[in-house]
């Protein structure tokens, strides 16, 4: 069997924006593609933007919509310094912070900001397991 990886895709309003947003704002590595979407390697899964009204078409739902939507996606870092760093960086990179740094019920330290289209983004740091791959493997 062939191996899987796992991959994110978020419809964006704006293509250049959203791109930037990532790749320049929050130094996500992109990879090279030459349609209409954007695509970052992360550490065992993918990134993928592509247009709001696009995807909605693609998946046969209506484009339209406010609020919660029902979906928030982590970052995890290695400590409670770097969660703030990530939640500043995503803020000087156009983003909204939605809910500051602070211990958490579960015993670890996250907040919460949006990308530029409203995506909801948790940055937490889990003092009782490390779930992502260790430093020095490939992503």
């Amino acid at each position: 069997m062939k191996p899987r990886i796992n991959m994110i895709t978020l419809g964006v309003e704006d293509m250049e924006r959203s791109t930037q947003f990532y790749e320049k704002g929050l130094g996500l590595p992109r990879m090279p593609f030459e349609g209409g979407a954007a695509f970052f390697m992360l550490k065992g899964s993918w990134l993928s933007l592509y247009p709001w009204d696009a995807l909605a078409e693609d998946a046969e739902v209506a484009a339209i919509g406010t609020g919660f939507r029902g979906i928030a996606l982590a970052h995890v870092v290695s400590s409670k310094e770097e969660v703030v760093e990530v939640l500043n960086q995503a803020v000087r990179a156009g983003g909204k912070l939605v809910k500051s740094a602070q211990d958490v019920f579960w015993g670890g330290y996250s907040g919460y900001f949006a990308d530029p289209d409203g995506h909801l983004w948790e940055v937490a740091w889990n003092p009782h397991f490390w779930p992502g791959p260790n430093d020095n493997a490939e992503a």
